[in-house]
This record gives C-alpha cells, structure tokens and sequence, in this order.
C-alpha cells in the first residue's frame, strides 16, 4: 500500500521497518521476558491469589517491568489503538501454554466502564481473548461481569467515592458449574481478579483460574 511506503511499521523497540502486521523485529523480540509460568504448577501469581481468593491455575506470559520491552507491548495494546497487539500477544501465549485435558469451560475478561469504553474505543482484552477462544476452542464472553463504577486516579477519589468502589464489579447473569479462566492485562495487587473471582465464586459451583499477560514483580 502507498501508506506503508510513506509510513511504514515499525519495531517498538528498536524503529527498525518490520512488516505490518509485527510489533518488534526479530532482533528486539529477544528482549521480551517471558515468565516460563507452569499454569498447572506453583508460581508468583498463585500465591498472592491464594491470599485473597481459592484459585484453581494461573498463568502470566511476561515480566511486567518498567520501560521494559513487555511494558511497551501492553501500552501499544492500551493507548495507542494497536489491537492487533491482543492478537500477536494471544499467539505468544498459544506458543506456551497447553490446558491439556482440563480446559476451563469459558474466557471471561476484566471489563470496562462504558464510559472508559467510549472514551477509549475498545477493550484491550477482547481480541486478545477472542483470539484465544479461536486457538483453543474454549468460548468467551464479554458480558458476563459488568464494572459498576467509572474509576479514575486514586489520589483524586474523595472518601465517598472510594467506599463506592469497594464492590467495583458484578454479575448479569447467573453462573453455575462452570471453570471460568479470568483474563486481563496486569497481574499487580490481584484485587481486579479477586474482586470479580469473588462474584463468580459465590454465584454457584464455580471454580476461578487466571491469565496474564504480564505480571508485575
């Protein structure tokens, strides 16, 4: 196309002209930490999750670190209307992680405000997650858990405002029996995942795993 010859895609990292549907050069994907989590197994995220909720697995597929090479990819992914980003980091992830025979039984991602949808046009989680329901044949849905709060900086919330947010997510429908694999951006606190494993939790028979794509350490 005439715009790739004007301007063309370039490496994140480096600014190296890489082909248009890539992020980073082969070179610079050498710099991506990638976590080596066993989803099955003990790691980082299960022990801080087991303080705050029962959790069945867990999975990150980077280190979160600042000015990092896996930071950068999620802020493509978040602020600079690069959603193609959810799709090369679903494929990484694919690349890595097996569920073998105990595939959970639905793909459920943290969710935004309506209001921070309309403001930012999309939710960075959903190609990356539907991605991952193409990949391993595991459906998904985006309704499920509804934020009930619009959220802005911490530091800017009065007293009123932060009890508001002390229940931040809920159900729209009933959930019962069902492993939901709980999907989103940054593992930090884990109080994202727990708030929203706690709802499923109590709707039913429920069990709760978690996947990252980064986590930060």
């Amino acid at each position: 196309m005439i715009l790739d010859l004007f301007f063309p895609n370039r490496c994140i990292q480096c600014s190296r002209i890489i082909d248009a549907d890539l992020l980073v050069c082969s070179l610079c994907f050498e710099q991506i930490h990638f976590t080596h989590f066993d989803y099955f197994g003990e790691n980082f995220i299960k022990e801080k999750c087991k303080l705050l909720f029962p959790v069945e697995n867990t999975y990150a597929l980077m280190n979160f670190q600042k000015d990092s090479l896996s930071q950068k990819l999620i802020h493509e992914l978040k602020y600079k209307s690069r959603e193609n980003a959810g799709k090369t980091l679903a494929h990484l992830v694919t690349e890595r992680l097996s569920f073998n025979d105990e595939k959970p039984d639905i793909l459920v991602s943290v969710p935004l405000h309506p209001k921070k949808l309309k403001e930012r046009g999309y939710n960075q989680l959903h190609v990356f997650t539907e991605t991952l329901s193409t990949f391993y044949h595991i459906p998904f849905d985006h309704e499920l858990i509804q934020r009930n709060h619009y959220s802005k900086a911490q530091a800017l919330k009065d007293k009123k405002h932060r009890l508001e947010t002390a229940n931040p997510f809920s159900l729209s429908k009933p959930i019962s029996g069902k492993h939901v694999l709980l999907i989103d951006d940054v593992f930090t606190t884990g109080n994202t995942v727990s708030s929203i494993a706690w709802e499923i939790l109590n709707a039913g028979d429920n069990k709760v795993s978690v996947l990252v794509m980064a986590v930060d350490v």
